[in-house]
């Protein structure tokens, strides 16, 4: 294998867009020439086709996958005084929803082999807490990096005790789960689901988009009020919202994308069978999908690094190798959340991840040229040598 430096970027756009360029052109077109640029037909026919997807009875658009957490905690009537539990180990806008609407988030560690939040803890919890159970207004579990968490032990925990399940769905649209031999999607087993379309996501955006999906009419009525200040019928408030609306052009780019989303999820599967097979390296775990390969999206490839992530991380930075850390402070020892009382120690779990996680490239349009030089470069960092190329391995 040649030792020439090679430019692999995390995530490459541009690929991707050479691929679909007319068909958007076409989707934007009909946008504009429509004037309708504040909901419409896209905003609705984006709705019907994820509603489809994912196996919801309603889909609303919103703005972004912020805004889809902070209606639809809104519409669950989340406020101050109200416990919500999650997980310490996410991105910030799962937290800072809950923060901002003046309830309080109450911390429940990951499982480290799928960094999701743990359904066993979680029972542990309400075992120590029985004070504080009544107070809990919602549970919002995150599929990380593409992967469901464990839905059917935690589900059957809030159920049984009325708890509402709102899935911090952002990283895995298309992401699937067996229940007890069905094939569930993720965001649609709970009471409601919501999605991030964020660009860097499998179903991306060309700049914010969010969506969340239910199965309870009445819930669906309350998200669509919201998004729009709050009024229904026009100029009648029966609630305080805020512009949480779709825009029509990013749900045409959407629905667009939305009709490849299974072949870039196949090549990113495929991408990650690559990986799992040749970075069988000391130092390095790869991720553990908790169920089929299939079930897993891998809106990221996480490996765990057991020393020197950062040492690693400025090796293949220097040797054109993009990566990204996610996330490397958990929301308990974030500066704004140090009133919550936590301190460093309390979820370890959450903790290592923080510190050993590293992302590696492995969007659809990943190379096997491009994955080999990956994997050569890890190999020499961390065995001080370089993998036998394929004509010796025969």
């Amino acid at each position: 294998m040649s030792n020439a430096r090679m430019q692999v970027p995390l995530l490459d756009l541009r690929q991707q867009l050479s691929q679909i360029r007319e068909p958007l052109r076409i989707a934007i077109d009909e946008v504009v020439d429509s004037t309708r640029y504040i909901g419409g037909p896209k905003v609705e026919e984006l709705e019907q086709a994820i509603a489809g997807y994912v196996g919801s009875r309603h889909a609303i658009g919103v703005s972004s996958g912020t805004d889809a957490l902070l209606v639809s905690l809104t519409a669950l009537g989340v406020g101050p005084g109200d416990l919500v539990l999650t997980t310490p180990y996410s991105f910030f806008a799962t937290i800072g929803t809950i923060s901002r609407l003046g309830a309080t988030a109450v911390f429940v560690d990951i499982d480290p082999a799928t960094y999701n939040l743990d359904p066993y803890q979680l029972r542990q919890w309400f075992d120590k807490n029985s004070a504080d159970a009544g107070r809990v207004k919602a549970i919002v579990p995150v599929h990380l990096f593409g992967q469901c968490a464990d839905m059917v032990p935690l589900l059957d925990l809030a159920q049984a005790r009325g708890i509402p399940v709102v899935e911090d769905a952002a990283q895995a649209i298309g992401a699937s789960y067996d229940w007890n031999g069905e094939r569930r999607h993720a965001g649609a087993m709970g009471t409601i689901g919501c999605y991030s379309f964020f660009p860097s996501k499998n179903l991306g955006a060309m700049g914010d988009g969010g969506m969340v999906v239910t199965d309870d009419a009445q819930l669906a009525e309350r998200v669509r009020c919201l998004r729009n200040h709050g009024a229904h019928p026009k100029h009648r408030h029966a609630l305080v919202g805020g512009n949480f609306r779709l825009d029509p052009l990013q749900a045409a780019i959407l629905r667009v994308k939305l009709d490849h989303l299974e072949e870039w999820h196949s090549e990113r599967q495929a991408n990650a069978a690559y990986y799992d097979e040749h970075l069988r390296l000391p130092g390095i775990t790869t991720p553990s999908p908790r169920g089929e390969r299939r079930d897993h999206v891998y809106n990221q490839y996480v490996i765990s690094v057991s020393s020197d992530r950062d040492g690693l991380r400025s090796w293949l930075t220097t040797s054109g190798i993009g990566t990204e850390v996610y996330y490397p402070v958990p929301a308990h020892l974030q500066p704004c959340f140090a009133s919550l009382g936590y301190t460093e120690g309390c979820f370890p779990h959450s903790e290592y991840a923080a510190e050993h996680s590293l992302a590696l490239p492995i969007y659809p349009e990943l190379t096997t040229e491009m994955q080999d030089y990956v994997v050569e470069r890890l190999t020499e960092r961390l065995t001080g040598q370089a993998p036998a190329s394929p004509a010796e391995t025969v």
